[in-house]
C-alpha cells in the first residue's frame, strides 16, 4: 500500500520493458499521480502494463513551476510516483529539485531499486567497479569539456560517462588530447536485442565509429589512471620506439611527445631530449 503524502521515486526499463520490477508496477497503479519526464514515451510503457494512473509532465524546462505544484498536492494528502524516461530518475535525469523540496517540506520519499544504464555498463565493460566517478554528460562547451577533461585525467577510479551518438567522435578525440591514448569502453543499446560493448584503446574506438557511426545513446567508460607507482617508465629506446609508431601512424611531432610522455610517466622535455640525443648519433 502506497502512504499518504508520500512520493515514489520509480526506476523504469532502459530499453527491454520486461526488465521493471513488481513493486514498481504496483506503486505506479495505486498512486494518485505519476510525474513523467515525457508524457508520450511514459503512455507506452503504462499502456503496455495497463497502467491508468494520471500523467503529468515533470522536466527541465517546467521543473520549476511544476516541483511546486507537486509539492503541494503531496502536502494535501496526495501520493506521487516519479518516473524519467529511462532509468533511475535524478541520474541525469529531472528528479534532484523535487527530492530536494520534498526533504525541505518533511514530506516522505522512498526511492525503489531498478534499472540504471551506468551501472549496468559498468559492469559489462569489466573495468574496476570498487571505486568509479559517474559524470553523466560532459560539458557541451569546449573550454568547460577541456577542464573537465584534465580534472580526471589522473583521477585512479573508472570513470562512466553518458554521450549523444552525434557527440561520440568529437567527445572521443578530446578524451584522447586530454587524457591519452587510455583503455577505454562502450556500451549502447543496453539491454535490447542488439546491445554491443566496444572495448579498446580511445585511437582504437575512434577509427571503429569513424567507419561505422553509432545510433543511440551511449555509456563510455574510461579506465583508471595508473597511479605514479604503477607506471612502467621503461627506458629511452621504448620511448623512441613510441615516438616512431605514433608519427608513422601522422600523429603530430609535439603530439607524439606529449602522448609518449604520459603513457610512461615522464616529462615531455626527457622523450625531447633523447629523441634529439639519437639524431646526433647518427650524424
Amino acid at each position: 500500500m502506497v502512504e499518504k503524502g508520500a512520493l515514489y521515486v520509480c526506476p523504469t526499463p532502459i530499453g527491454n520493458l520486461a526488465d521493471i520490477t513488481l513493486r514498481v508496477l504496483d506503486i505506479l497503479k495505486q498512486v494518485d499521480f505519476i510525474a513523467a519526464e515525457d508524457t508520450r514515451h511514459s503512455r507506452k510503457l503504462l499502456a503496455h502494463y495497463d497502467i491508468k494512473t494520471p500523467l503529468i509532465s515533470y522536466h527541465e524546462h517546467n521543473e520549476r513551476q511544476r516541483t511546486a505544484e507537486i509539492i503541494e498536492r503531496l502536502k494535501k494528502g496526495q501520493s506521487g510516483a516519479l518516473i524519467s524516461d529511462a532509468g533511475m530518475p535524478g541520474i541525469s535525469d529531472p528528479g534532484s529539485v523535487l527530492i530536494r523540496h520534498c526533504i525541505e517540506n518533511g514530506i516522505k520519499i522512498d526511492v525503489l531499486p531498478g534499472p540504471n544504464a551506468a551501472l549496468t555498463a559498468l559492469v559489462l565493460s569489466g573495468m574496476p567497479a570498487d571505486a568509479f566517478l559517474f559524470l553523466g554528460f560532459l560539458p557541451v562547451k569546449k573550454k568547460e569539456r577541456h577542464r573537465t577533461l584534465t580534472e580526471i585525467a589522473k583521477l585512479p577510479y573508472t570513470k562512466i560517462l553518458y554521450e549523444a551518438p552525434h557527440r561520440l567522435i568529437q567527445t572521443l578525440q578530446d578524451i584522447l588530447e586530454i587524457v591519452g591514448d587510455t583503455e577505454a569502453a562502450v556500451a549502447r543499446e543496453l539491454t535490447k536485442i542488439h546491445q554491443t560493448v566496444h572495448r579498446g584503446l580511445i585511437s582504437e574506438l575512434l577509427a571503429e565509429f569513424e567507419q561505422n557511426p553509432v545510433k543511440g545513446e551511449c555509456c563510455l567508460l574510461l579506465a583508471p589512471a595508473k597511479l605514479p607507482e604503477q607506471v612502467s617508465k621503461g627506458q629511452a629506446e621504448d620511448w623512441l620506439q613510441e615516438l616512431e609508431k605514433l608519427e608513422a601512424e601522422g600523429v603530430t611531432g609535439k603530439e607524439a611527445l606529449k602522448l609518449v610522455a604520459q603513457k610512461y610517466g615522464v616529462g615531455k622535455n626527457a622523450v625531447y631530449q633523447a629523441k634529439l640525443a639519437k639524431s646526433k648519433d647518427k650524424t
